[in-house]
Order: structure tokens, then C-alpha cells, then sequence
């Protein structure tokens, strides 16, 4: 690392882009993983459907115990 860098021609905000939605990526554990993996395969969709519908299901289930 540089003890000084020139910062004289930089741009505050150059990247920022307002209203941006980000996709975080979700890390799993491997046999979490495994297992969303066989329910995607016998349902034949994506990985992302199958965590969104399970995840779903537990926000109806926390919503109806409050």
C-alpha cells in the first residue's frame, strides 16, 4: 500500500446509484445446501424458488404465533 495517493482528480458518488436493490448473496451450509438441492430436482425448478417458498412458509408460521 502507498503511503499517500493522489486523490485530487476523484469524483464523490461516481459509482452511487440511487433506488439500487442489491441480491446479497446467502452462503449454506453443505448439507442445507443438499437438501434444498434434492427438493429443487424432484419439484424441477431453481434453487432460488425453493429457499423463497420455505423461507415463506416460516414468515406465515412466525406471523400466526405473534
Amino acid at each position: 500500500m502507498k503511503r499517500e495517493y493522489d486523490l485530487s482528480k476523484a469524483e464523490r458518488g461516481k459509482f452511487y446509484r440511487p433506488g439500487v436493490k442489491l441480491n446479497l448473496p446467502v452462503c449454506l451450509d453443505e448439507e442445507v445446501l443438499a437438501f434444498i438441492a434434492r427438493i429443487a430436482r424432484k419439484r424441477k425448478t431453481d434453487l432460488s424458488s425453493v429457499v423463497n417458498q420455505l423461507l415463506r412458509e416460516d414468515m406465515q408460521l412466525a406471523e400466526t404465533k405473534k
